[in-house]
């Protein structure tokens, strides 16, 4: 039985509409399983140039029909087979006949091409799922035959979570070859099912053998222990072992077994008290093991460099609680810093081995000092110690801020050796821990293994028990998940077991055929307090050559994956989760031919490795991992080496079928994904050199994860109508890949809301370029939500996630999330994303919303990860050679480089389709534009923006906030505007996976405008450029096809950022500590906040102070703390910093400068 061509199983709906657009004719059709009911089918129909797509749902009766609108009978059929051949006919309420159907491709026989497993499995399945349209088969009769298809399609859906392939291979043919005989003897009154016995014989004759072999081995045992006179049953014997396998033997052997297994243990226990009465033996007292106290740490010392020359100690007591810093030589500490005084952490960028240290040293002033480490590791464990100390002796009932070990080892079916001490704790090779922050616990060890031949329970203790070994503490096992030989192991520290709460597993079958778990993955999430967790660890296929089907098995592990609230299971996997951790065997190799790459390696030459690593490829295509982010590579391939050393790769494969080439990858990865706004750093990425029993090199990542808890309100929610907080929405506009014409709504779930919200229809829509669809709605269709606690502290934890859906069809065409924090304000905040489905980009959404928080509900705590910033330094700036048109930038991030920002890594060329591209970037923002932008901004438009020197000032471009980030908006009259933010840096931008791959190449003639699909493809595929070349598009002159992309790829970039005002360098050193002028003094004071601010480390404030209206530093100096919290700093200490040092620089000021002391 074969299932009809045009039944293309669980694709989705965006590969089914490609499908669609390359056959090119109107009547194409195809059917695919439908995504938003389960059981049902989805009728893909293309008529001119636009897909169709009706719903086949199954009745109580399992006859199937396409879903009508109220009112209109219904046509039912028995199967799929029959409904098609319906439809196929003219005027049946199809917007066109089914004329041609698109065939499903075939698929090729998937082999290990490295041959690691060489078990067989069962076929794939190639029917419908389950029992609700057997019609997928073609020409399928009903009656018996129909119930033989069901239980077969039934069986074929165990197969996927079933190890047991040669069993069901038996159930197979008993069910396509015999169930039917079953059934006529059924029918005429014989209740003995003979070939379903005969089946289960045949199923079952390994069995005996086992079973005998274990009995034997029972038995025997039990004989050393039986009393010399006890009688046996020869008879009973002998008949177990000889007598014919049938069922009823084979039931009395389990038995026996069962008794034998139940009764031996206390057999055992007597024999033994009786010996120990009988010959009166006294028993050594064992004396119950104390359980080991956690290791104190001990105090650590760092050398470093203060000012130019001088030298110092910083010791580090995290027991105490204390820093002192001691002069070189000296003998006694210059001072010694209490960590409840210390009140910011400011890392630098441009120079990774530094750090500034801000600290009270009386009630009213604060110093700031810089010290420079030996290495970039030495300073990450000093920081990693403070932050420890912070959180030893902070008050807080539950935790701001957990640790995090991710591990992944591919065993190669051997044992472990008897240490994973390295591994454990992260030391080797690439980024790795110091050694004085090795040793510290993780709350949570999450282990990820493939082909590990370990039992389950026996890998489980063994890694306790060498967590024991290691940190003294007995961690507990929050769940364990195998397939096979891939297993994941999540531990946690005994005081957090109860902050864990729904857990759950899953796994998927990636193996030949999708039925063998040889390859696939195992899935574990749950929730720490209120954070939700995903980890994802998996074995994808083997050989250089099978790029497309890792990429497959990611796309086919992402969706069938049920892990998470299942009230959120219609959403991809990467958004269900705070953060999700993918890692694991991926097996992508490099595209280099082996002897490059050992060269390289030798070198340590990794850049150019990477150059041609297929997941790098892969991902800057955005086939795979969309929008995750992986740490800095900086250890040599982990795969393939020789066993039992790690000096040489063994890249010769010896096979039945000849040799194989396996070149040295880096196949052993992870990955990870977080909402937006929410805090994550990886502290180290590397592999251990000292574990040689496998061809693979152990990897491992650490990371530091900001978490919430349950919040508890000080006050009752809805003790007042004010005191409610509500999102507001003003617009909302959505542009998706699709060639579906079908109105739209929007799903808004999240944790804050009691129950999931939707809004009305789109109110505009516009198809006009192909393959897209642009959905608008006004804040009228909108849905206004109110969350179930109003307080500014729970709701800045908060996302929302959205999903656009079909009205007729209930699918999904993306989904996306929000993050609330930046929304909050009682001004609408502009916000844009990318959507997501099923692991692909499918479109974007903008619009504008804002979060109302009541006056009585807007107070809020410093979190421990909050007192650590990143300072970026520009490299000509820190040379003191300043200049307006590269300026020093001062900015304090909240989390590093590494770490993707989702508004600055926008850029969707879908908008320049539909809105059009400016041939100037000189243009006026039309009226409604200027309206949205804060009163501050509007009021100081001419002074924010500065050109570099010689180039005119654009008009085009204005300064909004995007969660405390700037963005630049280039408006064209009477269109929309894009919603870029501005570069950080040279960083490669992600390209937009909605155009690149889909739109034909135009050619581009004479001296007109690019036509919007050609702009698409380029824009999608254009790399970022440095910011100064922004500066040459108002000198590009036209001059063919060539000099016109060129132009375009100039004008697409976002502008120039303005010119703060330049300090000298004697201005710029040691602000902390000295007497300096207000930046007020020197003219333009709206900007000079934002100088000011970033000297602080604290620039981030800058634009929620500019809307309040503190646009003037002379005004500036009157601010109280309740001003500063409604500006939106709701870190206390930074509240308290900013007071102090304006209090500081104020009476600074007026003593030198005595013309402006009040008169006596």
């Amino acid at each position: 039985m074969a299932a009809a061509s045009w039944y293309h199983r669980d694709i989705s709906r965006v590969v089914a509409e490609d499908l669609l657009a390359k056959a090119g004719k109107d009547g194409c059709f195809l059917v695919r399983d439908s995504e938003s009911v389960s059981g049902a089918y989805a009728l893909c129909l293309l008529f001119q140039r636009h897909v169709h797509t009706y719903r086949i749902v199954p009745d109580d009766e399992g006859l199937l029909s396409v879903q009508t609108i109220q009112g209109i009978q219904a046509k039912c059929f028995r199967t799929l087979t029959d409904l098609v051949g319906a439809y196929q006919q003219p005027n049946n309420g199809l917007v066109t006949p089914l004329l041609y159907p698109v065939h499903r491709a075939r698929e090729a026989a998937d082999e290990d091409s490295d041959g690691d497993d060489g078990r067989g499995g069962a076929p794939a399945s190639t029917g419908p799922p389950g029992g609700a349209a057997p019609g997928a088969w073609a020409g399928a009769p009903t009656g018996r035959t129909h119930i033989s298809q069901q239980l077969h399609l039934r069986l074929q859906e165990q197969v996927h979570s079933s190890p047991a392939s040669d069993f069901m291979g038996f159930m197979a043919e008993y069910l396509t070859h015999h169930l039917q005989l079953d059934l006529e003897a059924l029918r005429n009154g014989n209740l003995q099912l003979r070939h379903l016995s005969t089946a289960l014989v045949t199923a079952c004759r390994g069995l005996h053998s086992e079973i005998d072999f274990t009995l034997a081995g029972l038995e025997t045992l039990a004989k050393v222990f039986d009393p010399p006179a006890s009688p046996r049953s020869p008879t009973r014997e002998q008949g177990l072992l000889t007598s014919d396998p049938d069922l009823e033997l084979l039931l009395s052997k389990i038995s026996t077994v069962n008794h034998l297994l139940s009764s031996l243990e206390k057999k055992v226990l007597r024999s033994l008290q009786e010996t120990v009465s009988k010959h009166n033996l006294a028993l050594p007292s064992v004396a119950a093991a104390p359980q080991p106290a956690t290791k104190p740490l001990a105090v650590q010392s760092f050398e470093v460099k203060v000012g130019k020359s001088q030298r110092a100690v910083l010791t580090v007591d995290v027991e105490s609680g204390t820093v002192a810093i001691t002069k070189k030589g000296s003998g006694t500490p210059e001072e010694i810093i209490p960590q409840d005084k210390i009140l910011q952490l400011i890392k630098y960028q441009s120079v990774q081995s530094k750090v500034r240290l801000v600290y009270d040293r009386d009630q009213h002033k604060s110093l700031s000092r810089d010290f420079v480490f030996p290495s970039a590791r030495k300073r990450e464990a000093f920081c990693q110690l403070l932050q420890l100390m912070k959180i030893q002796h902070s008050n807080l009932d539950e935790p701001d801020l957990i640790s995090v070990y991710v591990g992944t080892w591919n065993m190669g079916s051997t044992p472990p050796p008897r240490s994973l001490a390295s591994w454990l704790t992260s030391r080797g090779l690439g980024r790795t821990q110091d050694e004085t922050t090795a040793c510290i616990p993780h709350d949570i060890y999450v282990i990820g293994t493939q082909e590990n031949s370990l039992g389950d329970r026996e890998w489980v203790e063994f890694l306790r028990a060498s967590l024991k070994t290691l940190m003294a503490i007995d961690y507990r096992v929050v769940a364990l998940q195998c397939l096979w030989s891939i297993k994941m192991v999540v531990l946690v520290k005994p005081e957090h077991e109860r902050r864990i709460s729904h857990v759950n597993t899953s796994s998927v079958k990636t193996g030949i055929a999708n039925t063998l778990g040889n390859k696939g993955a195992v899935g574990i999430s749950f929730l720490f307090n209120g954070t939700s967790f995903g980890f994802v660890n998996c074995h994808l296929a083997s050989g250089s050559e099978k790029t497309h089907r890792r990429n497959q098995n990611y796309s086919d592990i992402l969706r069938s994956l049920v892990l998470g609230d299942k009230r959120l299971s219609a959403f991809d996997l990467t958004l269900r989760f705070t953060h999700l951790f993918w890692f694991g065997d991926l097996n992508y190799r490099l595209n280099m031919d082996v002897q490059n790459i050992l060269a390289h390696v030798t070198k340590r030459e990794f850049e150019a490795l990477l150059a041609v690593d297929q997941l790098t490829l892969e991902r800057e295509k955005n086939k795979v991992f969309l929008r995750f982010s992986e740490g800095d590579i900086s250890f040599p391939p982990t795969y393939r080496y020789e066993r039992g050393s790690r000096d040489n790769y063994i890249w010769q494969k010896f096979k039945t079928t000849g040799m194989r080439i396996n070149v040295p990858s880096w196949c052993d990865r992870i990955l990870w994904k977080s909402h937006p706004e929410t805090h994550l750093v990886c502290n180290s990425y590397g592999c251990t050199d000292d574990i040689v029993t496998s061809d693979h090199s152990p990897v491992f990542a650490t990371f530091e994860v900001g978490v919430t808890s349950q919040f508890v309100p000080k006050k009752a929610p809805g003790s007042s109508p004010e005191s409610l907080a509500c999102i507001e929405w003003e617009s909302i506009e959505v542009i998706v890949k699709t060639a579906s014409r079908s109105k739209c709504y929007i799903e808004f779930h999240s944790y804050c809301l009691e129950e999931p919200q939707r809004s009305g229809e789109n109110t505009s829509q516009s198809c006009d370029i192909p393959g897209f669809l642009k959905l608008s709605w006004s804040a009228k269709h909108l849905p206004v939500l109110h969350p179930i606690l109003p307080d500014l502290e729970y709701l800045g934890d908060q996302h929302l996630l959205l999903s656009i859906k079909g009205v007729e069809s209930c699918e999904s065409y993306g989904e996306c999330c929000i993050a609330m924090r930046s929304m909050i304000g009682s001004m609408a905040q502009q916000f844009e994303t990318f959507l997501f489905h099923r692991g692909e980009e499918t479109g974007s959404m903008r619009g504008w919303m804002k979060v109302r928080v009541p006056k009585d509900r807007r107070s809020t705590r410093e979190r421990l990860y909050e007192w650590i910033s990143f300072e970026e330094e520009d490299a000509e700036a820190a040379a003191d050679v300043p200049t307006c048109s590269k300026p020093p930038v001062h900015r304090v991030r909240s989390r590093p480089h590494s770490i993707p920002d989702l508004a600055s890594s926008y850029t969707n060329p879908a908008y320049f389709i539909f809105e059009g591209l400016p041939n100037t970037c000189v243009l006026a923002p039309s009226a409604s534009e200027a309206l949205h932008r804060p009163r501050s901004e509007r009021q100081t438009e001419g002074q924010r923006r500065c050109s570099p020197a010689g180039a005119p000032a654009p008009s085009a471009v204005e300064e909004e906030p995007w969660g405390g980030w700037p963005c630049s908006v280039v408006v064209a009259p009477g269109r929309g505007c894009q919603l870029s933010p501005l570069p950080t840096g040279r960083q490669r931008r992600p390209k937009s996976a909605v155009l690149e791959r889909d739109l034909p190449a135009v050619v581009v003639e004479g001296d007109c405008s690019l036509t919007a699909l050609h702009m698409a493809r380029c824009l999608s595929e254009l790399d970022r450029v440095p910011p100064e070349e922004g500066s040459r598009l108002n000198g590009g002159t036209a001059g063919g096809p060539k000099a016109q992309l060129r132009q375009t790829r100039s004008a697409l970039e976002p502008l120039p950022r303005r010119c703060p005002e330049v300090l000298g360098p004697a201005q710029d050193t040691q602000w902390h500590g000295q007497a300096k002028e207000w930046p007020c003094d020197r003219g333009d004071r709206s900007r000079s906040i934002g100088v000011w601010l970033s000297h602080l480390g604290l620039e981030q404030y800058k634009d929620g102070l500019y809307e309040n209206g503190w646009d003037d530093l002379e005004f500036f100096r009157d601010i109280t703390e309740q001003d500063l919290l409604e500006a939106g700093v709701l870190s206390p200490t930074h509240r308290k910093l900013i007071q102090a040092k304006l209090c500081e620089s104020t009476t600074e000021s007026l003593q030198q400068r005595p013309h402006l002391k009040p008169n006596a």
